[in-house]
């Protein structure tokens, strides 16, 4: 997304040329709107027409859909086109807008947090039950608990439970994705009687985006039911069903 002024004429039929230091950039289809607040929208529109309108094959050949989406609404004035958006989109339900909170050693953690009627609480997210201007359910989430959560899976030897690896073999496929995985540092502090990792940036990386969005995903998986062995969650999800019993084997149990 570019941002700034460009003056140039138009031709007899009101066309305009694009200048040519930018159409590297552009490539062959790209939106032109006033203000920030329009590109932003048509900008996710276009975008989630593409990657949530369309199935993805399996390699035994099932067909699936995103069902979950994250739309970052924690920058500064455009926090109301996201949630603009997110209401008026094709695709409202799935499209919802997130807030990453920073929640350090010393903050009350989330798990403390009140729950109010119709709240929806999950692994360090909940989803608030709100009315007003912004009446459309949002996410608020732990990214220091969620950005330690991605990281372990990082870490996780490839073939063992839990682990994420990126297709392929060459690293020079993924060298500016792994710029981003590494964008931020770790540090470990204590605090309330807890330990926890709280995450800053390096001071000589630029661009952490693709660092969110792998978080942000992380996070949509768990509001769709995935949950990973081991965590809070595990026991509620992974519970044995009840067997089930046909309602004639049911009667003469009674009549015993």
């Amino acid at each position: 997304m570019f941002k700034g002024k460009f003056y140039h004429t138009l031709d007899a039929k009101n066309r305009t040329i694009v200048p040519s230091k930018l159409r590297d950039e552009l490539g062959d289809t790209f939106v032109i709107t006033v203000g920030l607040e329009g590109c932003l929208y048509e900008g996710l529109k276009k975008l989630t027409e593409e990657i949530i309108g369309k199935e993805y094959m399996r390699d035994d050949g099932a067909a699936m859909r995103i069902e979950k989406c994250l739309v970052d609404a924690n920058w500064g004035q455009s926090t109301d086109t996201v949630y603009q958006f997110c209401r008026e989109s094709e695709f409202a339900g799935i499209v919802v807008p997130s807030h990453g909170k920073y929640i350090g050693a010393s903050s009350k953690p989330m798990g403390e947090y009140k729950r109010a009627v119709g709240d929806r609480v999950g692994l360090n997210w909940r989803m608030p039950n709100v009315r007003g201007k912004r009446a459309v359910r949002h996410v608020i989430y732990d990214t220091n608990y969620w950005k330690s959560f991605v990281a372990a899976r990082l870490l996780t030897s490839p073939g063992d439970r839990g682990a994420l690896t990126l297709f392929g073999r060459s690293s020079d496929d993924h060298l500016l994705f792994a710029e981003h995985l590494t964008a931020e540092y770790r540090v470990k502090t204590e605090g309330r009687g807890r330990k926890v990792d709280e995450w800053k940036m390096r001071p000589d990386a630029n661009d952490n985006h693709w660092w969110d969005c792998v978080v942000g995903s992380a996070v949509a998986a768990s509001m769709s039911g995935c949950v990973l062995a081991g965590t809070m969650e595990d026991k509620k999800v992974r519970s044995a069903a009840k067997p089930k019993i046909k309602l004639s084997e049911l009667k003469r149990m009674r009549s015993r």
